[in-house]
């Protein structure tokens, strides 16, 4: 991972994926792996889980550094924006489906 932004509503992650994994693999493994640190360490009240979605995108290589400084500005970003208004605004932007299932 290059950097990384976590809010109560989501995180952004930027993974340079390895040749050996799917998206969908990586991302049970940081989900996994981050709750059990998270109870484990019982870093909030209850039992701490994510919720089952999740927005993968690629990146090329030359919009690396673009989007690394886009997750770095995620905190002074979302004062003007929530993530549910971005994300569906993204969505519409670009065309994609979102699956509830």
């Amino acid at each position: 991972m290059k950097i990384n932004y976590f809010n109560p509503e989501h995180a952004h992650t930027l993974i340079d994926l390895p040749t050996n994994r799917c998206i969908e693999e990586v991302v049970q493994l940081f989900k996994g792996s981050s709750s059990h640190w998270i109870n484990e360490e019982k870093l909030l009240r209850g039992k701490f889980a994510w919720g089952r979605g999740y927005g993968a995108f690629s990146v090329s290589h030359s919009d690396v550094e673009r989007v690394a400084a886009y997750i770095a500005g995620q905190q002074e970003h979302h004062r003007k924006k929530s993530f549910s208004e971005e994300f569906e605004l993204f969505v519409k932007k670009y065309g994609l489906e979102w699956h509830d299932d």
